[in-house]
């Protein structure tokens, strides 16, 4: 009897011991908007991190029937807890007050004048930005001269999508037009870009916000590179994975976008995996691009934790770049990271002075950023102009797709260097002009005789700059007359001397409501963008106005372009949700 009592006292045990309880539940802001991407812990667990997924849903499975959970997100307070495993949990996250002031109506007022101008300032919670100026309309007879530099920097837009998405206002200084007209690398569709040097094809058409002005559209074409005698390449992945970055928007979604890249390796061209987090090392030794699988697996083999000692990490990845240099070859340092610096150099300005001395080397810098809440915008913008190089916002798998691999040629392959584009108005025929976007030139614009830092280009990029103009009165008889002269100045690549090419601006207008529909989707971005940063050159257009426009130019075909129809709508519902309740009261 005592030997069944014994049995079954075991079985009960092991029975408990092994029982398992299912732990679900939902996680909301105080606002009731689900949060994806909360850092779910469980004393019962240690360490070992969930995160909730589409909706803001858990589910873990536990063997406690209650335990204590612990909740983290950046920009909200952090939660901790007992729960009952066997309850389905409804938890609620505080915004931070630096979180919730980006969900108020009530906007910073823009900078205006250059008394005003600070390198950086603080635009989200834990997040910085280069503080910028929108330039001023400038009389044409004091300085009928301006410039701005060529480049295929697209962060802002990816980045922007990231905060609309997220339905949160998006900071003033977050907003650089010209990387949102970067974007999406239109061109004019009757006509084609050389393969050798070059192009440029202007449009003068009617404003759409203001009858009295006009627009100058010039869609630039670089040079493109035949896909046969593409150099190989030696690339070293410069990735953080410090613990910053154990979120899923950030090493995971990183993981998954170098291993996108590493599939149009070739056998010629060599990669390095560089990591910092805690100390730095090397993932992966100078390896061809053919060995498909070793790639993959030093990726996969990734994790996150540690400091980050960003600028150390910095010097090993050229040291090791140089060590592979390729003559004539395509050599690219690619760092990846949220931009949260805090061992050694931290300074944008130290850290510009560094990247400096490397710029000569001819080894180029592509900044991917990512992550939400401490992403430093600017001190990955600042590394990627000073490196001879470019920079991008990866929010999703989506956009990794588009930078590496659509894109892979634009992003990775430079086909000039220092590239810069100046204007020359006639002021016989224009009073006044204004350079939308560009915001970060406005000393440049301000005086002519400044000299420019250029910008890398890459193969095959087409980029699209807009100058709000007015003319001298009685414009009829400006008609098939040159009134602005164009000079494009650009190293080739593996060269110190400088090219030169001229164009001529011819004063032929156009209704924007007839011209090709690739200008009146660069003005819909442009003024997108300005409503967005509040712009003071307006003249009352409205998110309403510019979903108009853009529905007027959008390809149905384009999926891009469709996206940006459906952002303004979520701009037009986070920016003005009376207006559109009332909208949709009545439709």
């Amino acid at each position: 009897m005592k030997k069944v009592i014994w049995v079954l006292l075991l079985f009960s045990i092991s029975y408990s011991a092994s029982s398992q309880y299912y732990l679900r539940g939902e996680i909301k802001d105080n606002r009731g908007h689900v949060l994806e991407g909360v850092k779910i812990n469980l004393s019962s667990l240690g360490s070992l991190p969930y995160y909730s997924g589409r909706g803001g849903a858990f589910g873990i499975s536990v063997s406690h029937s209650t335990d204590t959970i612990f909740l983290q997100l950046d920009g909200f307070e952090t939660i901790r807890l007992k729960v009952d495993t066997r309850k389905f949990q409804q938890l609620v996250m505080k915004m931070l007050p630096s979180t919730a002031r980006l969900y108020t109506d009530k906007l910073a007022s823009a900078t205006t004048n250059l008394k005003g101008f600070l390198p950086n300032t603080f635009s989200g919670p834990g997040e910085s930005y280069s503080n910028l100026v929108e330039n001023n309309f400038i009389e044409a007879d004091e300085y009928p001269e301006t410039g701005f530099a060529l480049n295929v920097d697209k962060a802002s837009y990816s980045n922007i999508r990231r905060f609309l998405g997220n339905g949160m206002k998006v900071p003033k200084d977050a907003v650089r037009i010209e990387e949102m007209l970067n974007y999406f690398n239109d061109t004019d569709r009757k006509k084609s870009a050389s393969t050798s040097h070059f192009n440029c094809i202007t449009k003068l058409t009617d404003c759409p916000w203001d009858e009295q002005h006009k627009l100058l559209f010039l869609n630039i074409h670089a040079p493109k590179l035949n896909l046969d005698s593409i150099p190989p390449s030696n690339l070293v992945f410069l990735i953080d994975i410090s613990g910053s970055m154990d979120k899923p928007n950030r090493l995971p979604l990183l993981q998954s976008a170098f291993k996108l890249l590493a599939k149009n390796l070739r056998e010629e061209d060599t990669i390095t995996v560089v990591t910092y987090g805690g100390g730095v090392g090397i993932a992966l030794p100078p390896t061809g691009g053919n060995d498909k699988k070793k790639i993959n697996d030093a990726i996969d083999s990734l994790t996150a934790g540690g400091d980050t000692p960003g600028e150390n990490a910095i010097r090993i990845a050229y040291d090791l770049a140089k060590k592979t240099f390729i003559p004539k070859g395509n050599n690219r340092v690619i760092l990846a990271t949220d931009g949260d610096f805090n061992v050694g150099i931290r300074s944008e300005t130290e850290l510009e002075d560094m990247i400096i001395a490397y710029k000569q080397t001819g080894i180029y810098l592509t900044c991917l950023g990512v992550g939400m809440g401490n992403y430093k915008d600017s001190k990955l913008e600042s590394l990627s102009k000073k490196g001879n190089g470019n920079f991008a916002y990866i929010d999703n798998l989506q956009e990794a797709q588009k930078v590496l691999v659509t894109e892979f040629t634009q992003t990775l392959y430079a086909v000039a260097n220092n590239a810069f584009l100046k204007i020359n108005f006639l002021p016989s025929f224009i009073k006044e002009y204004r350079l939308i976007g560009f915001d970060n030139k406005k000393n440049a614009v301000a005086d002519s005789s400044s000299e420019l830092e250029g910008g890398e280009v890459g193969s095959g990029h087409t980029m699209m700059a807009i100058f709000e103009v007015q003319s001298q009165k009685n414009d009829s008889v400006f008609f098939h007359q040159p009134f602005a002269s164009i000079t494009i100045q650009y190293k080739a690549l593996h060269s110190d001397s400088s090219n030169r090419q001229n164009f001529t601006v011819v004063y032929e207008q156009e209704a924007i409501a007839s011209v090709d529909s690739t200008f009146r989707f660069a003005a819909a971005v442009a003024m997108f963008g300005s409503v967005l940063k509040q712009s003071k050159y307006l003249n009352n257009y409205q998110l309403e106005d510019v979903y108009l426009l853009a529905k007027s130019a959008v390809d149905p075909t384009d999926f891009l372009q469709k996206e940006f129809l459906a952002l303004i709508k979520k701009a037009i519902d986070i920016y003005n949700p009376v207006k559109r309740k009332r909208k949709l009261k009545n439709d």
